[in-house]
């Protein structure tokens, strides 16, 4: 990355996504040794059985487990496992299915809707689900038939596992499966300091989509059936989509590392700690307002525009999220002195911006 601060390397200044992150070198040594001679494709390998072995154990469940390329593919297909063409998917109305995939949901379901309800600091209620669920029951109009919730939410906050339940049993009353977008699973689960299984099967979650890319690992995601039926053919959706992995142990033995070792739990523990010590010290500055509770590992705060700039200017990488706020994202790699040095720059930009609106 090209900066303009000489003090610092690029890698500090990457708090746009925890995408930006490199592989987590557990991870990186496991990929590394799956290159150790040759192994059988398409998923038949030793480690590929025995990452699934270990992700059972891990959730306490006899799951189905097919392991994807990217998050888009893994909600898009598994939402179309669960629904028909003239069935729809009932979701937040910020959640990433519905604002970020670019319609890859409604493509790989030939054309499932997407039926948006107005979310509450990003998450779903239950009374919300009732309603579209209610809206309408005639032929004319798109039968319901899952809910998707994002754990943690695309606002960096979380569902309690009461949360989840009383969501799940509204829609188990009605028929309806529940998928849930794990992107950020790991973080929520360190933070709410629950097993696995308590905040998915056990609460109602039918299938998972349990990210990997975001907690470290150089590729890939888990789509996690804990109702074995509903992946049955599953395998056919993912090679029709272009996401059966010929050497398939390059996406599956990082997981296997990383679980056994629990480092997927020890590097989200590491994000959500760099975001609560950077969003306590933007509490303490004065003009800037944190829009939201960091509950895991993203930091959104209502920042001047000038100030905005001059911190872009200085090279510090973020998104501009709801409302203009800006959303600071934290991952395994993020270091302590970069969050002192962005604190510091966020106080000398919004003292900039003052400076500049005095003048004026």
């Amino acid at each position: 990355m090209t900066t303009n601060n000489p003090d610092l390397p690029g890698y500090f200044l990457q708090f746009a996504s925890d995408n930006s992150a490199g592989i987590c070198p557990e991870a990186l040594e496991a990929f590394n040794h799956a290159n150790g001679g040759f192994a059988a494709s398409y998923g038949n390998d030793e480690a590929t059985f025995e990452v699934c072995e270990t992700l059972r154990r891990l959730f306490e469940a006899d799951a189905e487990i097919f392991f994807v390329f990217n998050g888009t593919a893994a909600n898009s297909i598994a939402l179309a496992s669960l629904c028909q063409s003239y069935q729809a998917v009932i979701c937040s109305d910020i959640a990433h299915v519905e604002t970020d995939e670019c319609g890859a949901p409604e493509f790989f379901s030939n054309g499932s809707k997407l039926l948006s309800s107005p979310s509450r600091h990003g998450k779903l209620t239950s009374s919300g689900v009732l309603e579209v669920i209610t809206r309408r029951t005639d032929v004319h109009y798109p039968r319901p038939k899952v809910v998707t919730l994002t754990q943690s939410t695309e606002l960096g906050t979380l569902y309690q596992k009461g949360e989840i339940s009383g969501i799940s049993r509204v829609a188990k009353e009605h028929g309806l499966k529940v998928h849930m977008d794990g992107a950020r699973f790991a973080n929520a689960v360190a933070a709410l300091n629950v097993t696995p299984a308590e905040i998915t099967w056990q609460s109602g979650v039918d299938v998972l989509c349990f990210g990997g890319t975001k907690m470290g690992l150089p590729i890939g995601e888990a789509i996690v059936f804990f109702d074995r039926r509903l992946g049955e053919e599953f395998a056919y959706r993912c090679k029709q989509a272009g996401q059966l992995a010929s050497k398939m142990r390059f996406l599956s033995a990082p997981w296997l590392s990383m679980i056994r070792e629990g480092a997927w739990i020890r590097h989200a523990s590491h994000a959500n700690a760099m975001a609560k010590r950077l969003a306590e010290k933007i509490a303490g500055i004065a003009g800037a307002e944190l829009l939201l509770p960091t509950e895991a590992n993203g930091v959104f705060v209502n920042l001047p525009e000038y100030a905005r700039e001059k911190l872009k200017a200085k090279g510090w990488a973020f998104y501009t999220f709801i409302g203009g706020g800006a959303r600071f994202m934290c991952s395994w790699a993020t270091h302590d002195a970069a969050i002192e040095h962005l604190a510091h720059d966020i106080e000398q930009a919004i003292a900039s911006a003052n400076c500049e609106a005095n003048r004026l």
